[in-house]
């Protein structure tokens, strides 16, 4: 991380001392327990920027509201993330966005299997992107240049507070942006398919508007349980439960934990399904110390409990999985991708996950 806190600090400064100062801002969100582990951790290389550049950078440390009370005080530092973590990997660059399950660590630079989707040009998903990071930056801890941290004004705080009132809070304030992007986007569709003063892709070009017809639709999906929103885990059943004979699903994962749900859909369905998985060599805990060391050998257990129950139902040659190994490397690809029979038009269709809480 510490080369893009350069890189960050660099663009901040040919800002500031250009001809024409730019009104440039950066905004990062966190999460509270990882990026405060251990000594050197996200929040001290971050420190220094807001230090500098107090007016132009805001760093949100997310703070689950389940982690309180005797159980944040006795729960030891990596632990407490098993309880709730802010998981949203997402980079705004303009009207450029970058998704990925990716942190910024060497590894991902280097050695680290990972997927990335790069949105190029996209005015509108950035604008949704970027009012969902700035919703839950507002419900986070913001981090001072002291090193200490506070609530937005008039916020609930997610710890100390009452937990139904943040939650409550947090929801409405998430809420909104979904709702806000939800209208944008009925009025575009409007404009776009159901307008009488519709251009031809021919006039449009005549009159300047160069850009292609749309042929890819974007469904950002959300899931925050502890606020009551699960749009990610309503949109996933609907997808498994709809997928029909023939119909091929592709699921990859570093961590292969199915909820009961997903598992019974998936072994319920009359779809091929191909899992790929992290094998034990390349799975991020492989090598570690204490109870982190055990953590591979626990996925390879669930994994062989689903693949009996496979197995056991004779469904092998329709749900199969498949392991990655590469000398040196870790793998950290997450992602559900579907593929109708017979072929829809748009074909392939991606359906991506990992942000969320």
């Amino acid at each position: 991380m510490a080369g893009s806190v350069d890189c960050l600090e660099s663009s901040l400064e040919k800002s500031l001392q250009s001809k024409f100062p730019s009104d440039l801002k950066v905004s990062i969100l966190l999460d509270f327990t990882r990026g405060s582990r251990g000594r050197k951790n996200s929040r001290t290389m971050l420190l220094p920027l807001l230090q500098r550049f107090p007016e132009h950078v805001r760093v949100s440390l997310f703070h689950t509201p389940n982690l309180r009370g005797l159980l944040r005080l006795l729960i030891p530092e990596r632990f407490n993330e098993t309880i709730g973590l802010q998981h949203i990997k997402v980079y705004l660059f303009d009207n450029n966005i970058i998704l990925s399950g990716a942190n910024l660590s060497d590894s991902y630079f280097t050695n680290r299997q990972d997927r990335y989707v790069f949105l190029q040009d996209c005015a509108e998903i950035a604008d949704f992107f970027t009012e969902l990071v700035d919703a839950v930056g507002d419900v986070s801890l913001q981090l001072q240049g002291d090193d200490t941290v506070d609530v937005v004004d008039g916020m609930v705080h997610p710890y100390k507070g009452d937990r139904a009132a943040y939650c409550r809070a947090a929801n409405k304030r998430v809420m909104d942006v979904i709702h806000s992007a939800r209208t944008r986007q009925q009025m575009l569709h409007a404009q776009t398919f159901h307008s009488d003063s519709l251009l031809s892709q021919e006039e449009a070009a005549a009159a300047g508007d160069r850009r292609p017809a749309p042929d890819t639709w974007i469904y950002p999906l959300i899931q925050m349980k502890p606020f009551e929103i699960q749009i990610d885990e309503i949109v996933t059943e609907t997808l498994l439960t709809e997928a029909e004979r023939g119909a091929k699903v592709f699921l990859t994962t570093g961590y292969f934990n199915l909820t009961q749900a997903y598992m019974d859909l998936v072994l319920g369905t009359r779809a091929e399904y191909q899992i790929l998985l992290a094998s034990p060599e390349v799975n991020g805990f492989f090598g570690a110390k204490g109870v982190a060391g055990a953590i591979p050998a626990a996925y390879v257990h669930i994994e062989r409990q689903f693949y009996s129950e496979v197995c056991s139902l004779g469904q092998q040659d329709r749900v199969q999985l498949q392991e990655y190994w590469r000398r040196g490397w870790t793998f950290h690809a997450k992602g559900r991708w579907g593929l109708a029979n017979p072929p829809t038009p748009m074909g392939f269709g991606m359906f991506h996950t990992d942000l969320g809480l």
